[in-house]
């Protein structure tokens, strides 16, 4: 089965204070009314491809919470709460612990190290956990035996220091293509796959989200919905400018996994 055929997904709403999160650089701030919309349109295409989507209420007090994929992993069948790399959000596995114990059969926790989900790409045969700020090595040691709990095989890999996540410069096209940005393409990290490297000026991009038959694209990003055009889904391109002013992703926003 393919490993983008999800049925589920949980989002959770931005709050106000999402317009203070976290980001790698000085940039301006998003403005709320545009963060807003993006969110409604990235849901609405979640919907769209086919997904039953939960709605979380937001968490004023943690402006990153729209971002629940670093804070937790799920799978068909169980969830991994984990311990994010920022102390701002150290704390928000919480506040998924309810909802994640009633939807899945079991609910690992990480107690030691940092890791990130944003540095956590699935691929068919294994899952690649990214050395970053936000996951150390410790952190995905840990998380490497709690995937293997699941019966999922996880490698340990080390990106290139301007690597927020490894999500941010990397992103699953097929089963067999990655999206990558080029110094991670030149680190060898995907040796055993098609790499398809971002077009230079469009690196903001390289996050994208595969869903079912659905490819979710940054729509400010022309020239890589053009080289993503022809690989067996349907380029949906997706304002996502606001967001993208807190280091946002398609793929950091959602929580997706296939039911039994």
């Amino acid at each position: 089965m393919r490993i983008f055929d999800f049925t589920d997904a949980i989002v959770r709403r931005p709050g106000a204070s999402v317009v203070k999160g976290l980001r790698a650089g000085d940039g301006q701030d998003p403005s709320l009314d545009g963060v807003l919309a993006e969110h409604a349109g990235y849901v609405a295409a979640l919907r769209a491809a086919g997904l039953a989507v939960q709605e979380l209420d937001p968490l004023e007090q943690f402006p990153d919470a729209i971002f629940v994929e670093d804070p937790a992993l799920v799978f068909g069948n169980g969830a991994i709460l984990l311990r994010p790399g920022a102390p701002s959000r150290e704390a928000e596995g919480e506040y998924l612990r309810e909802v994640l114990a009633e939807r899945f059969p079991l609910l690992l926790e990480q107690r030691d190290g940092h890791a990130d989900g944003g540095d956590v790409l699935v691929m068919p045969d294994r899952a690649y956990i990214g050395l970053s700020a936000r996951t150390d090595a410790q952190g995905a040691a840990v998380l490497q035996g709690l995937m293997a709990q699941l019966g999922i095989k996880a490698v340990v890999a080390a990106t290139p220091p301007e690597v927020l996540h490894l999500k941010t410069a990397s992103s699953l096209v097929d089963e067999e293509t990655v999206l990558a940005t080029a110094p991670l393409a030149a680190s060898g990290i995907y040796a055993n796959y098609r790499v398809l490297e971002v077009p230079a000026g469009d690196e903001g991009g390289a996050n994208v989200l595969r869903v079912r038959d659905h490819l979710l694209v940054g729509a400010g990003y022309p020239r890589l919905i053009d080289l993503l055009d022809g690989y067996g889904a349907k380029v949906v391109a997706l304002p996502n400018a606001e967001i993208a002013k807190i280091d946002a992703g398609f793929t950091c926003m959602s929580l997706r996994w296939r039911a039994a």
